[in-house]
């Protein structure tokens, strides 16, 4: 497995920083945020209460900071170009941190609420990734049909302290978030809005031209499935490591530069994964609704389905608002792994920025495969898939969703993200079971190519165990 095709789902902005002691999370009543019956999949779940994804005083408030990408590149205006200092930012409770101060770190209790049985199937894989494996930590939520939710740690939630991992901790889920925005831009589909099949030159004129590119030749459709044949910008972004970006912020018409400078291949000719897609897909969001993207996001998802504790970050917001285990990265794999908790995910944006918990995460796909999100039409476009071979074994690629087969039959549903520090997969399956598994490393940066691959596919193994055992 080579360095490119793990960074392939890897949304890097990375801050490596000294952020505080983090030992777990738990709502005001001390129990994980999603243990609890008949909200759906866990504690997030339609809360529709006043703190849930309300936006905040600041959301979509045009603040000096937001559209800080250039006046003319299509981003919907000079107040809306990168999400604005406080747009849609989830809210004054979004993102709190389940029980944790604004700080990040948390309450007494915030560690209970986890699976104590060595036995149970779902634990051993979650001890195996951290005792065989050495992965620092490992949460996992497992929502069954019935809406109710089991929660699993494993290792622990700080190298230096060896505090214990909260249950149910917030953690950046990287390329998930395209998940979000291709909701986003499908909404705008059945709005009237935006066309799938109309060519991306029509949204954002003029401003796609490369070698071998030109947005008269895109389709929207193209960007959303990976097969626009546009380079990935991380490709330039990321030559010299992941260090040396710590504390810049990278706005979205920056990274679309690094993308332009790169030859292009022919649209519609193959799949290939590149987060240059989706920096374009939140543009078109953007120029379309004339506000950001967090705001949009937030509105249109976040608060819709009452996820308190997901968010994305104000520009230039370095460290995560709720409790959560501190992430690991190295850029020479084998080499000591150094905190990585805090960085900017600028240029994630809307490829990979989004902060949530594992059983929001679940939330959200359960709320979108349940039809909560997008009428039928839309639905089902996204479910519509083409072969994704560079991913894994039986992926298949829709709208920002990745289809994978289950030993057991059947299919789950979600996408996967790498980010420094954190590494996510899981999804829902058709008749409602869902999990996601984090842990705090990127499986390459343990072992590099060797034995990577195998490791990557433990994680994998574990989300099969948690849908079928």
């Amino acid at each position: 497995m080579s360095l490119r095709n793990v960074f392939s789902m890897v949304l890097v902005s990375a801050l490596l920083g000294s952020s505080a002691l983090l030992a777990g999370c738990s709502d005001a009543g001390g129990t994980p945020e999603n243990t609890g019956g008949g909200t759906g999949v866990g504690g997030e779940a339609g809360s529709g209460g006043q703190d849930a994804g309300s936006g905040g005083q600041d959301a979509g408030s045009g603040s000096q900071d937001a559209g800080s990408g250039s006046q003319d590149a299509g981003s919907g205006g000079q107040d809306a170009g990168s999400g604005g200092q406080g747009a849609g930012s989830g809210g004054q409770d979004a993102g709190s941190g389940c029980g944790g101060d604004p700080s990040g770190e948390c309450t007494d209790g915030s560690t209970n609420g986890a699976n104590t049985d060595p036995d149970d199937p779902v634990q051993q894989g979650a001890d195996h990734l951290v005792g065989d494996l050495e992965f620092p930590a490992v949460l996992v939520a497992v929502g069954d049909r019935d809406g109710q939710t089991r929660h699993y740690t494993s290792g622990v939630g700080d190298l230096e302290t060896e505090a214990k991992v909260p249950v149910d901790g917030q953690v950046r889920i990287g390329s998930s978030s395209k998940s979000f925005t291709a909701v986003v831009v499908l909404q705008l589909v059945g709005e009237g809005e935006v066309d799938l099949d109309a060519p991306i030159e029509t949204y954002l004129p003029d401003l796609v031209r490369g070698d071998g590119i030109d947005g008269r030749e895109i389709t929207v459709r193209q960007l959303l499935q990976h097969t626009s044949g546009l380079p990935d910008y991380d490709d330039v972004l990321l030559a010299e490591g992941v260090f040396k970006l710590q504390h810049t912020y990278f706005d979205p018409h920056a990274l679309l530069d690094m993308a332009l400078a790169q030859p292009g291949k022919t649209p519609g000719s193959e799949w290939a994964y590149s987060n240059t897609n989706y920096v374009l897909a939140g543009m078109i969001i953007e120029k379309v609704t004339g506000r950001p993207l967090n705001e949009e996001i937030t509105r249109r998802i976040i608060e819709r389905i009452g996820l308190r504790h997901t968010y994305l970050p104000g520009v230039g917001e370095q460290g995560i608002r709720g409790c959560h285990p501190k992430g690991y990265h190295t850029d020479v794999p084998r080499e000591p792994l150094q905190d990585i908790t805090e960085l900017d995910p600028g240029w994630g944006w809307a490829a990979g920025q989004v902060i949530a918990t594992p059983s929001g995460l679940n939330r959200f796909y359960t709320a979108l495969f349940g039809g909560e999100l997008l009428e039928p039409a839309q639905l089902e476009e996204l479910r519509t898939t083409v072969d994704a071979p560079a991913m894994w074994p039986g992926a298949r690629y829709g709208l920002g969703v990745v289809s994978t087969p289950l030993s057991c039959g059947g299919l789950v549903w979600g996408h996967g993200g790498d980010i420094p520090g954190y590494h996510t997969r899981g999804g829902v399956t058709d008749d409602g079971r869902a999990v996601t598994v984090a842990i705090t490393v990127l499986p390459y940066f343990l072992y590099g190519e060797e034995g990577a691959e195998q490791a990557y596919m433990d994680v994998l193994d574990l989300v099969d165990t948690a849908l079928c055992e």
